[in-house]
C-alpha cells in the first residue's frame, strides 16, 4: 500500500536532514514529539495545499537567482520577539553539511 503524501514529505525531509520519520510523532513517541528524529533539530513538517506567505517566497527566490543568491524570507509578527526564517529544504540540508565539515573540521 503506497505511503500517504504527508508520510513520503516526512521521508524526505528527514533524508535531506540526517535524520529519520519519526513513525510515532506526537506523544506516542518515547524519542521526541517531532516528526524527524535528529540530534539538533526539532523539525516539525507541515504539508499543506497552500502555504500562508509561500507567494513571498517564490517572488523572493525568482530574485535570489537574478543576483546569484540564496532566497530566505524572515517573517515577523508584530510584538513578537521571534523571527521565523523561511528557506529552500535543500539551500537549509547544504547550509547544515558545510556547518557539519567545519565542526569536524574537514
Amino acid at each position: 500500500m503506497p505511503d500517504k503524501t504527508w508520510k513520503r514529505v516526512e521521508r524526505v525531509v528527514a533524508k535531506k536532514m540526517g535524520g529519520t520519520r519519526n513513525s510515532l510523532s506526537g506523544s506516542n513517541s518515547k524519542i521526541t514529539s517531532g516528526d524527524v528524529v535528529h540530534d539538533l533539530f526539532y523539525i516539525e513538517v507541515k504539508h499543506r495545499k497552500k502555504i500562508p506567505f509561500y507567494v513571498e517566497f517564490k517572488d523572493a527566490k525568482i530574485k535570489a537567482k537574478q543576483e546569484g543568491k540564496i532566497p530566505m524570507v524572515i517573517l515577523h509578527e508584530k510584538f513578537s520577539k521571534n523571527y521565523i526564517v523561511m528557506m529552500d529544504l535543500d539551500n537549509l540540508s547544504a547550509l547544515k553539511n558545510i556547518i557539519n565539515r567545519i565542526i569536524v573540521g574537514e
